[in-house]
């Protein structure tokens, strides 16, 4: 992996822009780790804190449970996030999500938002080329702070499943995933399949949502992004019957940029040596595939984030 080193990384970020970012490192996937490396990248959550996840299709997906997620939850004291899916399933209607969400046992550990329980609302997009504007959970404007913490996976339709897809669709409601899915053709959850044939319009909508919800927190100072590289299946945590991850775990990676995240992410799976532990093929073909690593390349060039980072190992 090339490890960049920018000694105007606290320049860069003062100006909103990017040009080599820090990512921090553990091989540690510990309920302990995860603070730790949340603490590392130096931004303590403040005010109303916002913990975006997946909930989980089903128990057979890899989503990080609660009680690996509690200590962050409690050191930060925040409400877990999440929005409501755009397909058949146990959680695309609020009623069904709620009982996913306690069937797998987030309200025994913090509060929980759907939101957009109680609807949606519009929020500027930077880059125009597909959407327009980013179509959220209302609940969104309750909070102050969100911290992404994404569990780094492959995707059926995207390829790659890391911060940037946890923020795009996953903060969008139903309404604006379907906004998002079919490049800006329509809001309709039912019309919605009839128009995902652009696949890169689609992943570039991904790193628009994306960048339209980090902008959203104070111009990302009120933003940060962790991805658990565990449970790494083919799959989303949207797919109640994921293929079985043949990867072995790998730790956890955290940053202050979105595409040097999920960047890193990628890389690492790419160095990944493979042997009668790991068979990184698969997972990374889906990626090819659905042209996965596009979402960085796009979200680079619209001024989101940077592929280039330096790597900071916390373990040392």
């Amino acid at each position: 992996m090339k490890h960049y080193l920018s000694f105007a990384f606290a320049a860069f970020m003062a100006l909103g822009s990017y040009a080599q970012s820090r990512v921090f490192v553990t091989r540690e996937i510990t309920p302990e780790s995860l603070v730790r490396i949340y603490k590392a990248l130096g931004r303590p959550a403040e005010g109303r804190v916002a913990v975006k996840i997946s909930t989980g299709e089903s128990q057979k997906t890899g989503y990080l449970r609660p009680a690996f997620i509690k200590p962050l939850l409690d050191e930060v004291h925040g409400t877990i996030v999440e929005c409501n899916t755009a397909y058949p399933g146990t959680r695309n209607t609020t009623e069904a999500h709620w009982k996913t969400i306690r069937e797998h046992g987030f309200t025994a550990v913090a509060p929980v938002d759907i939101m957009d329980e109680e609807g949606d609302m519009e929020i500027a997009v930077k880059d125009t080329t597909h959407i327009k504007y980013d179509i959220v959970g209302k609940h969104l404007a309750y909070y102050d702070f969100m911290i992404n913490l994404a569990h780094f996976k492959g995707h059926q339709m995207g390829g790659l499943g890391g911060v940037m897809k946890n923020a795009s669709i996953g903060v969008a409601s139903a309404a604006g995933k379907a906004y998002i899915h079919s490049a800006g053709v329509t809001k309709d959850v039912a019309e919605m399949w009839s128009h995902i044939d652009d696949q890169d319009g689609f992943v570039e909508s991904m790193a628009s949502a994306a960048q339209a919800v980090h902008n959203y927190f104070d111009q990302g100072t009120k933003i940060l992004y962790i991805a658990v590289m565990n449970n790494m299946s083919i799959d989303c945590d949207c797919n109640a019957n994921p293929q079985t991850p043949l990867i072995a775990d790998y730790g956890i990676v955290a940053s202050l940029d979105p595409v040097a995240c999920d960047q890193a992410c990628y890389d690492i799976v790419t160095q990944i040596h493979n042997d009668e532990h790991n068979n990184t093929k698969p997972l990374l073909d889906r990626i090819a595939k659905q042209h996965g690593t596009h979402i960085m390349e796009w979200g680079e060039k619209i001024g989101l984030g940077s592929r280039k980072y330096e790597i900071v190992n916390i373990d040392k």
